[in-house]
């Protein structure tokens, strides 16, 4: 039990959280892409809207429906609104539509002459093995992309003779994460090692005329997709690219007489009346699908492909990051901890937007996740630790040094060294000179209950002086008190304090004489010897029982002056109250003192100069 609180410290139990947050985050779960989509949904949503050069939305709406019937149109309506679209010089014409079926009213043929200028139209994966007219396109691989590429169980395609008359066929099946949010779109997708692009993408392919695509892909995944006439297109590993939202399109009515605005761009066939088109989940909210099929192909258009930077790299980030938190939380305030989660997230985000000005998607959240719950548990750790601490100095302490000095200790701990230190020091050793006849006088009244009192009485009044001095009480070993000052907290003056306080003891010792004259108990008087020197102080004793305690030569001396203080008495034959030594003698500056004689004290080779106060 020892062992396991010596290892699992402040310290190492704050590096431990740090190692299990590392482990989770390289699991990469659910919920912590979903705080990273979250956080990259925050900076796409945030981009300035700007007008679209390049894509324009024709939306088959209410308007249209009054004007031309319900849907689902004859084609030949359709065929009408592709002529009058080709005569405003627009571009491809892309219809998100799936047309599985034939056309009720026998108008495929005029449908399929109008689909030969330039268009694309639908089809849709399944989660089903249902495959009805599927087209396929044709790619050239480097690599081998297919385990890499987003896969469906099934394909539903357009009737093989319209298949046939138009110039592209793309999958228009939205992709979501895994909070149903639409952020990504697979540019190819597979069934087995069969290839099917996207709608955007075959629109690509389609207005600059080429058959097949080109896929790269490395033992990572997709690096990249080419349409060799337009250009080379960076997708993540399954070959998805991000889309951005950063686009306002121009939208005209299918009812419209006039398609002029729509000239020179790419034009999108959507539907959007009530009922007819469905929602989708994005970054900036709801939306029609059709505004994912055009955020899809504007965002190939703008050449601006989004990259995420390297998840490994943001995770040993975060590992740096908890660590100076750790430091930080062990030898720094409170308030500094604060400071630098603060200025941290500050500058963490503003770096996560200089990085997606980059078109760089980096994830901030771990870190700053690891950053605060390391912080939270160092920081609560410390709190602990400091608790402990300052509960210990206060058991140690309250019964030995004034309140006022425990109170600063408490609030200040670092002004306790609880190991052992070598330090100069003064020492007060004071017992009764004539005990003995106090302790035969309640003896023979058969009360050591008296006695007792008595003692306890005479402890406390010399105790509070010590005190009220400055002292620390070391022990009590009957009538004798020990004390010394400059530790715990110092005291510059420690030698002056001492004899001070011997002064004030023997005067209060005159007042008992006093009180004990007027109850009839024995005479008393006081011994005190005071030296200063070097010695060890700090927490002695064993692991079960620690003691604040002073060990050395010099609290020997002044233990054998008070001794000595038996040995010189005046006329009246008083006991001398207190003796020092000379080297506390050297160390008074406000007390006059007389030379009382020179001694040799038991494991001295020298004599010791002894005073008293005048």
């Amino acid at each position: 039990m020892v062992l396991i609180r010596k290892i699992l410290t402040h310290w190492t139990t704050a590096f431990v959280t740090l190692f299990v947050l590392t482990y989770i985050g390289l699991q990469d779960f659910s919920g912590k892409e979903i705080l990273r989509l979250k956080s990259f949904d925050y900076l796409l949503a945030n981009e300035e809207v700007t007008p679209s050069q390049d894509v324009t939305i024709i939306t088959i709406d209410e308007e249209a429906i009054e004007k031309y019937g319900q849907w689902p149109w004859p084609r030949d309506t359709l065929a009408n609104l592709i002529v009058e679209l080709r005569q405003a010089e627009t571009g491809v014409i892309v219809m998100p539509i799936l047309f599985s079926e034939s056309d009720r009213f026998g108008h495929d043929e005029t449908f399929c002459e109008a689909l030969g200028y330039g268009t694309v139209i639908a089809q849709v994966g399944t989660t089903q093995k249902r495959t009805s007219n599927p087209v396929p396109r044709g790619v050239a691989k480097i690599g081998n992309p297919l385990d890499f590429l987003y896969e469906w169980s099934g394909m539903v395609g357009p009737t093989p003779k319209l298949a046939n008359c138009t110039q592209g066929v793309g999958v228009i099946n939205t992709a979501p994460e895994v909070d149903g949010v639409v952020r990504r779109v697979p540019l190819l997708m597979k069934i087995g090692d069969e290839v099917y692009p996207n709608m955007a993408i075959e629109t690509i392919r389609v207005a600059v005329g080429d058959p097949s695509y080109q896929v790269k892909a490395d033992d990572f995944g997709v690096t990249a997709i080419r349409v060799p006439a337009y250009t080379t297109i960076n997708t993540d590993a399954n070959a998805r690219i991000w889309l951005r939202w950063n686009k306002q399109f121009n939208t005209i009515s299918a009812a419209s007489q006039d398609f002029s605005s729509a000239a020179g761009t790419t034009v999108i066939i959507a539907l959007t009346a009530e009922g007819l088109s469905s929602v989708v989940a994005t970054p900036t909210g709801e939306k029609y699908d059709y505004v994912v099929s055009a955020n899809s192909l504007q965002t190939i258009l703008d050449g601006e492909s989004i990259k995420r930077f390297d998840s490994l790299l943001e995770l040993m980030l975060a590992f740096f990051v908890g660590c100076v938190i750790i430091v930080v939380c062990r030898y720094t305030p409170y308030w500094s901890i604060a400071l630098l989660l603060g200025v941290g997230t500050i500058g963490g985000l503003n770096y996560t937007s200089i990085a997606f000005d980059s078109l760089v998607l980096f994830d901030i959240t771990w870190i700053l996740l690891t950053a605060f719950v390391v912080g939270f548990h160092s920081t609560f750790l410390r709190f602990i630790l400091e608790f402990r601490l300052k509960q210990q100095i206060r058991k140690q302490f309250e019964k030995y040094l004034d309140p006022r000095q425990v109170a600063i200790l408490v609030k200040d701990p670092s002004k306790l060294k609880l190991g052992g230190e070598r330090k100069e020091m003064s020492f007060l050793f004071m017992d009764i000179v004539g005990f003995t006849p106090i302790s035969e006088h309640y003896k023979n009244k058969d009360d050591p209950e008296g006695l007792v009192e008595v003692i306890n009485d005479y402890l406390n009044r010399m105790s509070k002086i010590v005190l009220d001095n400055g002292g620390t009480i070391d022990k009590y070993m009957g009538d004798c008190i020990m004390a010394f000052w400059n530790a715990p907290l110092d005291c510059p003056n420690h030698a002056e304090m001492a004899v001070k306080t011997a002064i004030e003891c023997a005067e209060e010792t005159d007042k008992i004489k006093t009180e004990f004259k007027e109850r009839g108990l024995p005479d008393i008087n006081i011994g005190s010897g005071v030296n200063t020197g070097t010695c060890i102080v700090g927490n002695m004793g064993s692991e079960m029982r620690l003691d604040y305690s002073v060990i050395g030569d010099a609290v020997n001396l002044a233990a054998r002056l008070e001794a000595t203080t038996r040995n010189y008495k005046d006329e009246n034959g008083k006991v001398t109250p207190l003796l020092y030594s000379s080297f506390t003698h050297e160390k008074l500056e406000n007390i006059q003192s007389v030379e009382v004689d020179k001694i040799k004290v038991k494991g001295k080779k020298e004599l010791i100069t002894i005073y008293k106060p005048i």
